[in-house]
């Protein structure tokens, strides 16, 4: 982002201010399939690319123009321009629901509708809105509870759940990706764990069941920017892992990756 910048909300609003001619840039409904590339600077309407403000932003690539735009409409369409007051409104309904699993039914509530941004995965979804959830505070409880049951899996995290055996031991081996987020993936597996930990053992300001600090956890402990222990950078993934000096070398399967 320092060297290619990022998108702001006036940034956007600026270049739709003129009401560009492209039909796609009209609203959320019509913004599918735009197939803006910056490289190639193509799109699916080739003959308005000259005149589309979309290109304008300064960012990495065609996929990140896309992702401003497609989440701005969102914002504007979808969410009546205060994307607060929609998560208040979600979560209010969504919590008058029976439901065996209200969290999830809190978190489905946000991540839902979000998926359909162009771009946005699970991870970052569930990175994004937990941050913003969890720092409402007490003052909106169920912004708490839903914040505290989304889990973001990486690479560290789903390869950490494989090299441990976790996967293997709960008939759960899957690719990285998608999977992760389907029944008995790596987010049902942590979220499971996380019903075994109370986590204000930890800090008494936490939530009891909290399936983010549980993953987070997970990610401290492998990433370099955390304790930098089970990562790829310090294992050689083509056979067992031989970090002796690692706390759970023992109890681990230590299972290559590949």
């Amino acid at each position: 982002m320092r060297r290619h910048g990022s998108a702001g909300w006036n940034d956007v609003a600026a270049g739709l201010q003129a009401r560009p001619s492209c039909a796609k840039l009209h609203s959320y409904w019509q913004f599918y399939g735009c197939r803006y590339t910056k490289l190639a600077r193509t799109c699916a309407e080739p003959r308005r690319l000259s005149s589309c403000p979309l290109p304008a932003l300064h960012l990495r690539n065609g996929h990140l123009h896309q992702l401003a735009y497609s989440l701005f409409l969102f914002i504007r369409d979808i969410a009546a321009g205060d994307l607060v007051a929609w998560i208040d409104q979600r979560l209010a309904e969504a919590s008058e629901l029976d439901s065996s699993e209200p969290p999830l039914q809190l978190q489905e509530a946000i991540i839902g509708p979000l998926r359909n941004v162009y771009g946005a995965s699970d991870k970052v979804l569930n990175m994004a809105c937990a941050d913003l959830l969890l720092g409402a505070g007490r003052q909106r409880r169920h912004w708490l509870n839903a914040g505290a049951d989304m889990v973001a899996i990486d690479t560290l995290v789903h390869n950490f759940l494989h090299r441990a055996g976790v996967l293997r031991r709960l008939n759960a081996a899957h690719p990285y990706g998608s999977a992760c987020y389907r029944p008995g993936g790596c987010a049902e597996i942590i979220r499971r764990v996380a019903a075994a930990i109370d986590a204000r053992e930890f800090n008494r300001g936490f939530p009891k069941t909290f399936p983010r600090f549980v993953q987070h956890a997970i990610w401290r402990y492998c990433a370099q920017g955390g304790l930098n222990i089970c990562n790829g950078n310090k294992i050689n993934d083509e056979r067992r892992c031989g970090n002796v000096d690692c706390r759970l070398f023992w109890r681990c399967a230590r299972i290559a990756l590949r």
